[in-house]
């Protein structure tokens, strides 16, 4: 847990993404200009990156550079990549979450990279099975989520639980939602709806302790009546495109929404670990370095693992 008066240190693989490594070192560079509880490790060849850093005057600012002589492509294989290549950007960054030399890590390099880094070297928190991304998708809903939208196709029933853990954490620290509604995205009200995963995940939810409110059909997911809205990756991801071609989607400073640009936090890897869209610029960088601190700020990782420990207990018993 990082002390309020505490700067977090954030590493940032400055070789992801389609505009780095330049708009990933100058994004850094303004968010240590207008946080001064920031504090950013820049990962990557150090003559780039050093070379980017020297186009400002950042000699009193907490901005470093940390060697790192590979890169994770994005036509390669992530898992055999990440293995192949230890030295790479997002290696060495994760490897710094996972050995205390920073507290968070934000990337706009390969998804399957970042996931597959996370879980190499962070590992899953305990009871989570399957990393997930989602969050607040919804312009009009600003305090509805979705879990999970575009990791996790093919779901068991308990995993549909692990995904309202998220979502529930999500809205009480980052929304300040102190007892989140929980609803279950199905395609009829009755509790004997859906299909099999469906309808086993009703009974997960009904004996978890959070304030699940049943099945949400399509028509009432603008309602609002749920805080948390569980599916499965499927099912979230069409919904997330859906929206994103009428236009639904915000993405201001003050109410971020977490799958922003195909990005996210990758929840459920033991870490604060951040997945930038590839085509990130300056500023964008700048903000997600900001939503990063507040992310271990709030100890995200340690209120997933507290619920997952209690509603381990209410399902099984």
């Amino acid at each position: 847990m990082v002390k309020a008066n505490q700067r977090v240190t954030i590493a940032v693989d400055a070789m992801g993404g389609d505009h780095a490594p330049d708009d990933i070192v100058e994004g850094a560079v303004m968010a240590v200009k207008d946080d001064d509880e920031v504090e950013v490790a820049l990962v990557g060849h150090p003559d780039i990156v050093e070379s980017e850093l020297a186009k400002y005057d950042v000699a009193s600012l907490p901005i470093r550079c940390v060697r790192a002589d590979d890169i994770v492509e994005e036509r390669e294989n992530p898992a055999l990549a990440v293995r192949r290549k230890p030295n790479a950007s997002i290696s060495v960054a994760t490897r710094m979450l996972k050995e205390g030399q920073a507290e968070g890590l934000i990337s706009a390099g390969p998804t399957g990279a970042i996931a597959t880094s996370g879980i190499q070297y962070l590992g899953m928190i305990e009871g989570m099975e399957r990393p997930v991304i989602g969050g607040a998708i919804f312009d009009a809903l600003p305090n509805t989520v979705v879990f999970d939208c575009g990791v996790n196709m093919d779901c068991k029933p308990y995993h549909l639980l692990t995904f309202a853990v998220i979502g529930v954490v999500y809205c009480k620290k980052l929304l300040n939602i102190a007892n989140p509604t929980v609803g279950l995205l199905n395609i009829g009200a009755e509790e004997t709806k859906g299909n099999q995963l469906t309808r086993a995940a009703y009974q997960f939810l009904k004996k978890s302790g959070f304030n699940f409110i049943g099945n949400i059909e399509g028509h009432h997911i603008m309602d609002g009546e749920a805080n948390v809205l569980v599916c499965d990756a499927f099912t979230g991801n069409v919904l997330f495109k859906f929206l994103e071609s009428i236009g639904m989607f915000h993405d201001s400073a003050g109410r971020e929404k977490d799958s922003d640009l195909g990005g996210g936090l990758i929840w459920g890897v033991n870490g604060i670990v951040r997945k930038l869209h590839g085509a990130s610029r300056a500023p964008h960088v700048a903000l997600k370095i900001s939503h990063v601190k507040l992310a271990v700020k709030a100890d995200l990782i340690s209120a997933i693992k507290s619920e997952l420990t209690r509603i381990a207990q209410e399902v099984n018993q």
